[in-house]
């Protein structure tokens, strides 16, 4: 696999509290990568590494196939949590100021600024300052600043935070097409819903420890447990249900229908398939609902924190 940003077994102390522990990862080239765990797994301790803010006990960290080394940073895009726009300074002096430190020139960064400013609709806040942003606002200059030098590895921390529903779906499809259009993204997050929209890719940190790695649409598949969600109009449900529980494991559920029927979920059993149960289902009643139950990411995200608690 073609990846970008590799780590080996990189490990991290404070003093007797271990931040990192042996953390390897890899992210492929032109993917979304979610790096996910509770407050204190060790995530921005990670970022901080890649971001060269400091450095690792042990191990090693590749990008684009080279060593980590500090000329790297000019191939990065951070956008922190903790926001660091100054506020006292107009909008369009900092951005300026910033693409120009990024290694821009004052032409080539204004070309860009353009660009951004009219795709996101803020060209009218060239000459406000920060302060007088609402925090969405301000939200939208720092997510500018951090992709405009187009970067190979964009870093995302929390992204979305102090975004309104509207403008946290604009930014979310500018990220896809920053992927779509080459770039790869490390999303740190506690939205366990951007992960099921934005992540080709996924690792769960706890404790300083990986417990999970890999495609979101393998991990899903090694979490489900071949249960499906049925809703059935039968005649008599005790007769039903009687029949039923010979076969296959169940329990009673309840989501929206607009039929009267029985709302199940059925597991089925290592010597049946799912063939086995829909002529079953058919066999004994009318079939309104049949859907494989698969787990979501805050599912697994529960499910793996819980038996490492």
């Amino acid at each position: 696999m073609n990846n970008l940003l590799v780590a080996e077994n990189v490990s991290k102390k404070y003093g007797d509290f271990t931040a990192l522990n042996q953390l390897s990862i890899e992210v492929p080239k032109q993917s979304i990568f979610g790096i996910l765990g509770p407050n204190g797994a060790g995530k921005t301790t990670f970022i901080r590494i890649i971001n060269q803010i400091t450095m690792p006990d042990t191990g090693k960290v590749w990008l684009d196939n080279e060593p980590l080394q500090a000329h790297h940073i000019q191939y990065i895009g951070y956008l922190p949590e903790e926001r660091g726009l100054y506020k006292s300074m107009k909008v369009g002096e900092q951005v300026l100021y910033l693409a120009q430190l990024k290694g821009l020139s004052k032409a080539e960064a204004k070309k860009r600024l353009k660009f951004w400013f009219e795709r996101l609709e803020i060209g009218d806040w060239w000459n406000k300052k920060i302060q007088e942003l609402s925090k969405g606002m301000a939200q939208k200059i720092q997510f500018i600043v951090t992709v405009l030098h187009r970067p190979k590895l964009l870093i995302f921390d929390e992204p979305f935070s102090g975004f309104d529903p509207v403008n946290a779906n604009l930014i979310r499809d500018e990220i896809l097409k920053l992927r779509d259009e080459g770039a790869t993204i490390l999303f740190s997050t506690h939205r366990m819903e951007s992960v099921e929209e934005l992540c080709d890719y996924m690792a769960l940190i706890h404790k300083s420890n990986k417990l999970l790695d890999g495609k979101v649409s393998t991990i899903k598949k090694q979490f489900k447990s071949n249960t499906y969600e049925v809703g059935i109009e039968v005649g008599e449900a005790a007769v039903f249900k009687n029949l039923l529980q010979e076969k296959f494991q169940f329990e009673e559920t309840f989501f929206h229908s607009i039929h009267h029927d029985l709302q199940l979920n059925i597991k089925i059993k290592e010597a049946h398939t799912q063939n086995d149960l829909l002529q079953f289902l058919m066999a004994h009643g009318r079939i309104n609902h049949f859907k494989e139950v698969i787990p979501s990411v805050s599912d697994i995200f529960i499910k793996t924190i819980t038996s490492h608690a």
